[in-house]
């Protein structure tokens, strides 16, 4: 009968042992990572937390499991009917490919523009934006800090007293009057639209769906503009929501 030498015996445990300790290594420097990217983008009003990290990973997990079916860029499941303040022949075709979008599901952001891309003073515009039609409208509007980001960017907001104001803020928990905000990491904005507007945004390919089911269909995700001319179309889109939850055109 051989005898197996205790060393040989003991290689492939501890070969094992080797492969976990790298596999688990590996992992955790990826959550690390992946966390920290999380919160660098803005968390989506979630606690900049572990357990706000895990809460979304699981959303994400949730529409990975999907495989693509629910398209974000489709406009099919939002309704053409109800008030409108875009007319589809007066926004224009958004020119080339949409942006690429972050992998996790929220925050909502797309992958930042490659630097030289975006035209002189496009993201100071942007990021003064909000600021900019609080000024224009005090009697419409107030600029607080976004609840539906946690605070982490400002917004404006319909006066709660506007004898105008759409039903659906009165009642919302969720966006309550909020009405736009814009993502100061990568120049994306949120709009809160009629269905009918988000449709045109969808449509022509400045923007997608949230991804959420129980957010107001809406509630539209607006790609960060490249040109002077994008921001006017932008502008635009924001005075759609304006007149929205205001029920004031602007």
């Amino acid at each position: 009968m051989a005898i197996i030498p205790s060393a040989f015996t003991s290689r492939p445990a501890n070969t094992a042992i080797t492969s976990t300790a790298v596999a688990l290594t590996f992992s955790l420097a990826w959550f690390l990572s992946d966390f920290y990217a999380w919160k660098s983008f803005g968390t989506g009003g979630t606690p900049p937390t572990w357990a706000g990290y895990w809460r979304m990973t699981k959303i994400r997990i949730n529409r990975m499991l999907l495989f693509g079916k629910d398209d974000l860029t489709d406009p099919s499941p939002l309704s053409s009917s109800g008030p409108k303040y875009l007319e589809a022949e007066t926004i224009p075709a958004r020119q080339g490919p949409r942006p690429s979008i972050m992998a996790r599901t929220m925050p909502q952001r797309q992958v930042p523009y490659k630097k030289g891309t975006v035209d002189a003073g496009v993201e100071a515009r942007v990021k003064a934006m909000m600021a900019t039609f609080a000024a224009q409208y005090p009697d419409l509007l107030d600029l607080r800090p976004s609840k539906t980001e946690g605070g982490s960017t400002d917004a404006i907001y319909a006066k709660p007293s506007l004898p105008t104001l759409n039903a659906k803020a009165k009642n919302d928990k969720i966006l309550t009057t909020e009405i736009a905000h814009a993502h100061p990491a990568e120049g994306s904005l949120h709009v809160w639209l009629g269905q009918a507007d988000a449709k045109i945004v969808v449509e022509k390919g400045w923007g997608m769906r949230f991804p959420l089911v129980f957010v107001d269909k809406g509630w539209t995700m607006v790609y960060a503009p490249r040109t002077m001319a994008e921001v006017d179309v932008v502008e635009h889109i924001v005075q759609a929501g304006i007149a929205n939850i205001t029920g004031v055109e602007v």
